[in-house]
């Protein structure tokens, strides 16, 4: 059994004995993330982002809660659409609900979900601690980098170069727009620099 799964399942035992369904649910994650219209929000994405939050997980405050957020925050995923984080919201929302999970943690679920469409700075350090997790490809290795912007490129492919290259830089712009990228002080010292170089670099190749 993968780490993804095991993890996933491992969570899900903490709120439910209902092995058919756990199974259901992990199936479920699995089906989205490996739809073949995605190239990056896959569930490599999601290994990477479980690795990048094990390095942080002592800061965490409520583990159970970012995992839920983790699995669900791109469960919905459409490019053509705005409405993404909120859909991802609901249905991540239901499935709690369904393994009668606090109230509270399906609130802050919900909230971190939703704290990935902008990127803003959260008076929740578990927020930062998550959106910072989700942006930390863009401090790769500019070969990663490159392969991440490829595939970001893919998932768009519907839209022509006209559509895609304006609105393209117009992201990157805001990213390199704000005071700083990273919001907790871990991710800021270890992707910073290396994050805004990248952005630089593929604007000019845009």
């Amino acid at each position: 059994m993968n780490i993804l799964k095991q993890t996933f399942i491992r969570l899900l035992a903490n709120f439910t004995d209902n092995e058919s369904l756990k199974m259901e649910l992990w199936t479920e994650i699995e089906k989205n993330y490996s739809d073949k219209k995605r190239h990056y929000h896959t569930l490599e994405h999601l290994d990477n982002l479980l690795i990048r939050l094990m390095d942080v997980k002592d800061e965490i405050q409520d583990w159970d809660a970012l995992l839920f957020t983790l699995y669900y925050h791109d469960i919905i995923y459409d490019a053509l659409k705005s409405d993404n984080e909120e859909k991802s919201a609901e249905l991540a929302e239901k499935r709690m609900k369904q393994m009668a999970v606090p109230v509270e943690k399906i609130t802050l679920c919900k909230e971190q979900i939703l704290a990935t469409k902008s990127h803003l700075k959260s008076a929740d350090s578990d927020t930062n601690y998550f959106t910072d997790a989700d942006l930390s490809v863009l401090g790769q290795s500019w070969e990663n980098y490159s392969l991440y912007a490829e595939n970001v490129r893919k998932e768009y492919s519907i839209y022509p170069d006209i559509v895609y290259i304006p609105g393209r830089k117009k992201v990157l712009t805001h990213f390199l727009s704000m005071e700083s990228i990273f919001k907790t002080d871990f991710f800021y010292r270890k992707f910073e620099w290396q994050a805004k170089q990248n952005m630089q670099k593929e604007i000019e190749l845009l």
